[in-house]
């Protein structure tokens, strides 16, 4: 009877997921969750707490920037003669995100009076490597926002038991290293494991601040390069078509998937000399028409706007009409390629232009369309 309850959860869960991946709206309110930032300063409290006092408190209650104050149950804990030990269970709520039942350790330890706050990357806990990050080369990956509820905790616990605060803080999380192959650390020179995010403590579902946050940050580290041609690829297939194209490196490919908006609006205010956009077409096509987010649940390809272009370029009234009524994106592109007309470069140019006007003028933008083979189908140069 329990194993039938799990996978009626579990299906009641992935239902939920497919319901607002495909509509765009979920079929009941979507359950919030917590950063990694959060569970770790809950976890850095616990562990202080017990260092001071003996004993660890359970539930653990911390203070997040927007002022709420959640309360985190304790999964592990442990105190020794110079170390406390705690650990959270993370709950990311209804988002699908990597980090999701993770296990994250906090152990604190007294160091030198007058040394201050020190952070160290435990096991599953990435070490940063590349400049262009919140935090400099060599340090753990353990962003400013979670540094600072860090600080805070333990400054108020000192106070409060007329301690010096000066501790190190090692955050850890088992399994971490490979959970970080499923994510954009590699990329962006984070080695070793996992980040601990946040700016607000709260996980949104399906709010996708964190891939945007990971493209902003692969800007930053392009920038930080000074490379001066960097590509955005909506998917693996583009992704390896430009980076053979142009024989480019990991650092220069920005995985933007379905979010042009928040790439090309952190490149107006953040630019580099040159950028080539890559995907396929019925995204890129999209994209031509003025949609920023291509996700098919929030924006929708305009079949009528891509039969008045194949009129535009010359074809006939039939054709225009099978466009119209075609099945898909990709459909319509292979009927105006058997009618020999360039529809892949006219989109190409159409999303240039878009991108621009968000971009701004100080960026060379091209656009390439490749088709689901990675064969170069459409560019913004012709």
């Amino acid at each position: 009877m329990i194993a039938i309850l799990l996978l009626l959860l579990i299906a009641t869960k992935r239902t939920r997921f497919y319901n607002h991946i495909m509509t765009g709206k979920p079929s009941s309110p979507l359950r919030r969750g917590w950063t990694t930032g959060a569970c770790a300063t809950a976890a850095t409290r616990a562990a202080y707490s017990a260092l001071l006092t003996g004993m660890f408190p359970d539930p653990v209650r911390i203070t997040l920037p927007r002022g709420q104050c959640p309360e985190f149950t304790l999964a592990r804990e442990k105190l020794g003669a110079d170390f406390a030990m705690a650990g959270i269970i993370k709950d990311a709520g209804d988002d699908p995100d990597v980090t999701h039942k993770a296990l994250i350790l906090a152990t604190v330890r007294h160091a030198a009076k007058g040394s201050g706050i020190r952070f160290r990357a435990g096991a599953g806990v990435g070490t940063v490597t590349r400049p262009g990050l919140p935090i400099p080369p060599g340090e753990p990956a353990i962003n400013p926002v979670p540094r600072e509820l860090m600080r805070a905790t333990i400054t108020e616990l000192a106070t409060r038991h007329g301690a010096s605060g000066d501790v190190e803080i090692e955050i850890s999380i088992p399994g971490g290293e490979a959970l970080a192959r499923h994510t954009l650390n590699g990329r962006l020179g984070i080695v070793g494991g996992l980040s601990i995010l946040g700016t607000t403590g709260v996980v949104v579902p399906f709010s996708c601040a964190a891939w945007i946050a990971s493209i902003h940050r692969g800007v930053d580290v392009c920038r930080a390069a000074e490379l001066r041609h960097i590509a955005a690829a909506t998917g693996s297939t583009s992704e390896a078509a430009v980076r053979a194209l142009y024989q480019l490196s990991d650092t220069a490919i920005v995985d933007m998937g379905d979010f042009a908006g928040g790439l090309l609006k952190y490149l107006r205010r953040h630019p580099v000399p040159r950028l080539t956009i890559a995907g396929g077409f019925a995204k890129l096509a999209k994209l031509a028409q003025g949609s920023l987010d291509l996700h098919s649940g929030r924006s929708q390809l305009d079949q009528q706007w891509l039969a008045d272009a194949v009129t535009s370029l010359g074809g006939d009234k039939d054709l225009a009409a099978r466009c119209a009524a075609a099945n898909s994106g990709m459909q319509i592109l292979q009927m105006a390629e058997a009618a020999k007309l360039p529809l892949a470069d006219f989109v190409a140019r159409r999303a240039a232009d878009q991108a621009r006007q968000v971009a701004g003028p100080d960026i060379a933008i091209e656009v390439l369309i490749f088709d689901r083979q990675g064969r170069l189908a459409g560019r913004s140069d012709g």
